[in-house]
Order: C-alpha cells, then structure tokens, then sequence
C-alpha cells in the first residue's frame, strides 16, 4: 500500500534551501533561547546531541519517535498559529519543519479533520506526500463532534476524505476523537449506534488502518467502558493527557478531570501504549511562576522550564510518544534536544516534579488549553481570552490580593489596564448571562460560567478600590 511518484527531499537539498525566523513569542513560551540560530538560518545544528528515542508499538512493530508531531497550530503567513488565526497556512514553513523533523528522527504526525480550522489534513498530506511513505506514520482522527455528522453515511465520508486529504490509501494510526466528551450518549451516538465502530474495526482488518485507538477526554466512565471490551476489540493505543500536575492531582484541578496516574495505569494493566496529549498543560507548565522558574533552573540550570514536562512525559516505559504542537521551528529544535535522546526522570526528580506540582497547585488558575471549542458565544464574550488573561497575572504575580502590599497598586493596575487590553469591553465577562452552552463543549470540563462570573466579581472589586 505504498503511495507511488512520491519524491524524496535529500537532505543536504534541505539544508542548502532551509532559512528562516521564528517568533519571539516561542522562546517565552519555552522558557529558553534558541540554543543555535545558525540552524535557522541555514548552518550547523546543535539543537540534539545524539538520535532520537524510539519506542515500539506491541501489535505492529512501529518503531515510533518518542517526540510526535501534533499539527494542530501549524504556521501561517501571519507568523501566528493557524489553530487561532483565519490566515493561510504557510505551506513552505510546513512542508521545511516536517523535512527537518523527519530528517532528525521524528515519524509519527497527529492530526485531524478538526484542526487548524479544518486545513490541517490538507496541509499535511501536501508536506508528508514529498517523502517515503515508509518514512512517516500518520495519525488522524474520526472528529465527528456535531450531531449532524454522527450519521454512518457523514463519518465513513469524514474517514474517506482524510485519506484523500493525507494523499495516502491507509492510515498508520486511526482515532476515535475525545470520546468521553458528552458522556455515554455521544459515544453511542457517534460510533455505537451507527456501527462506525464495527466499521472501523473491519478497515483495520482490510490494511487501510493499521493501528486502532481513541484519544479522550472528560466522563470516565466511556474511558472504562472501552478498555472493559479491550478483550473484543484490541486496541492498539490509546491518547491520553498526561503531565506532572495532572498525574496526581487532575481532580484538584477540575473535579470532573481523572488523574493521569489512574488512565495510565488502567492502560498498562492491559499492555496498551500511551500516546501523550497536553505534556505542558496547554502551555501553562512552561510558562510558569518566576520562583517556579528558579527551582528547576537550581537543579538543571541549561535546562528550559517545558523540557522537565516533556522529559516527565516521555519517561514511562508504556508511553509510546508524546504530541507536541510545534509551530516555530525552536519549539521543534528545543524538543528535538529533549527527545535526543531522552534522559529518563530518577526517582529523585519524580518526587521533585511532585512537589513542584503541589506549589503551582497554590495558585487559583483556571485549566483552560486555549483550544476554543467553547467559542463562539452566542452573546460574544471573548471566553478564553478572559481565563487566559487571568492565568497569565497569576502566574506572574500581578493578582492583586492584600491591600497592605506595597505592590498590591502596581499589580492592580496591571490586571486592570491589562484586561481592557486583552479584552475589548463589550465581550467581558461581565456579559455572562450563564446559558452554559459553552460547558458542554470543554474538554477539560471547566465549569466556564462560574469562573466568569468569579472573574467579573475580582474586576468589579478592583474598580471599587481607590
């Protein structure tokens, strides 16, 4: 099942041809510089010591990268994430961060019909079907979240058009996409009900999938439904978030969340690998408290912050590889010195991670991943921009609290001027009438409304104040 006429990008071609910036906004997003701007433009590469870290799928014998590649904020011509802007995807860009990933030793791409406003397949299959097809597993995803596309006819369509989409007559690795979201009743909805299930059970059987596995997120209960009928169906993955917050303490975080410890340890009861979603916590563990930032640089000075996160990730042995969205050329650098090879925690940094975990817990942010599947909002509340706007004074201080502080004017001013920044005033949360339309749509289960009308009642107490 090899695609045919497919031409193969030498890599000294590669090199010759590579050059360009990337953003600023990555190095604060990895707490770190680029270690050698000379591979951007067109030099040396120090950006890994030594080859990737592979691991092995048991059913298949995949020899998978241990860094994955999730193309779910792919570049634009804006120099933006097009998981967040209108803008065209900037395909060169793509098609230059995949022949540098595979040329140093990533092969596993994640991606779905859902991302980057439905363009990611498509931008894919036109940077993955330049190279070998035995170069590169591709994973995507059955996203038939709208009940209108729950129908056996409109999801086996969906199935379809990713494999024209991909440029490939099979898929490596095929998801049935956050299920959990919507509890039971989507689930039968979306592939019970309808036989998608049985459906893509039997393209596994006929080689047009060649791995079958689901992604989740929210009611545990579809979580241990699926893995009761491991037995009958044979799953040969599974994606679950995973990180050293949500590893103990997912619940603490929203109660309705499940520990990683928990998911991860029902999968390898039954010798199911872990593809590894959300390792920085939708950004947030690489964008931590400055005293958080001296902690780790104390024990691992040349280390970034988002490297201890990855390396959490990717040290269990029943984690096949870890997703990373990379959308500037330094988060994939940076990751490919993580990965390159990967220095597995010791017991010592488990029990530190931990205690870092119960510290940031002390902080009241709210677990938004800036995913947008709340929006749009009926009455225009610019959702997570609000939550992210919070986070971000939390996590630098700037959340006004005693007002005997001598900072306590400075950081509310800051959260102040900062809001009205950030947020235009007519899409506040003050706005919030608490339809609860945008609940439903969260897969981290964020009881929204709540926490905008606790946001609103912060700013209205911050105005009072003289």
């Amino acid at each position: 099942m090899k695609n045919k006429n497919k031409k193969e990008i030498d890599r000294r071609t590669f090199l010759k041809i590579f050059g360009a910036g990337t953003a600023t906004t990555a190095a604060a997003l990895y707490g770190c510089r680029p270690r050698n701007n000379s591979v951007v433009n067109g030099g040396s590469d120090n950006a890994q010591t030594g080859e990737m870290t592979y691991r092995i799928t048991p059913t298949t014998g995949d020899k998978v990268s241990l860094l994955g590649y999730g193309c779910m904020r792919l570049p634009t011509t804006s120099n933006s994430s097009a998981r967040d802007s209108q803008d065209e995807i900037d395909q060169d860009m793509v098609n230059r961060q995949v022949d540098y990933a595979i040329a140093h030793g990533v092969n596993y791409f994640d991606t779905s019909p859902a991302y980057c406003k439905g363009r990611s397949e498509h931008a894919m299959g036109i940077a993955l079907s330049r190279h070998p097809r035995d170069k590169y597993f591709i994973a995507t995803k059955l996203s038939n979240f709208s009940p209108d596309t729950w129908s056996r006819e409109a999801s086996i369509a969906m199935y379809r058009n990713s494999l024209k989409e991909l440029q490939v007559d099979y898929l490596d690795y095929m998801l049935l996409h956050g299920i959990g979201m919507g509890g039971m009743e989507a689930m039968k909805g979306r592939y019970l009900d309808n036989g998608i299930l049985d459906f893509l059970i039997e393209e596994r059987k006929a080689g047009r999938i060649r791995n079958l596995g689901f992604s989740y997120h929210g009611d545990i209960e579809v979580f241990d439904y699926l893995l009761a009928r491991h037995d009958e169906i044979k799953w040969d993955f599974v994606q679950i978030q995973l990180n050293y917050v949500d590893w103990k303490h997912a619940k603490e975080m929203n109660t309705r969340n499940t520990d990683a410890e928990y998911l991860y340890g029902e999968l390898v009861k039954r010798g199911i690998p872990a593809v590894i979603m959300e390792p920085l916590l939708g950004g947030r563990l690489a964008n931590v408290p400055n005293y958080i930032v001296s902690r780790l640089k104390q024990r691992r000075p040349s280390d970034s912050v988002a490297s201890w996160a990855f390396r959490f990730a990717g040290s269990p042995e029943g984690v096949l590889t870890v997703l990373s969205g990379m959308t500037y050329m330094e988060h994939l650098q940076e990751n490919l010195h993580t990965y390159s090879p990967l220095a597995p925690l010791t017991d010592n940094d488990k029990d530190f991670l931990e205690e870092t975990a119960q510290l940031l817990l002390k902080y009241p942010t709210i677990p938004c991943n800036d995913c947008k599947y709340c929006m749009p909002c009926p009455y225009g509340i610019d959702i997570p921009s609000i939550l992210i706007h919070y986070n971000k004074c939390v996590n630098e201080g700037n959340i006004p609290a005693n007002t005997q502080d001598e900072n306590y004017r400075k950081a509310r001013w800051v959260f102040l001027v900062g809001y009205d920044r950030s947020v235009p005033r007519l899409r506040q949360a003050n706005h919030c009438i608490g339809c609860n339309q945008c609940v439903h749509h969260c897969p981290q289960n964020i009881n929204i409304p709540r926490e905008l009308h606790r946001i609103d009642r912060f700013v209205e107490q911050l105005k009072m104040e003289n």
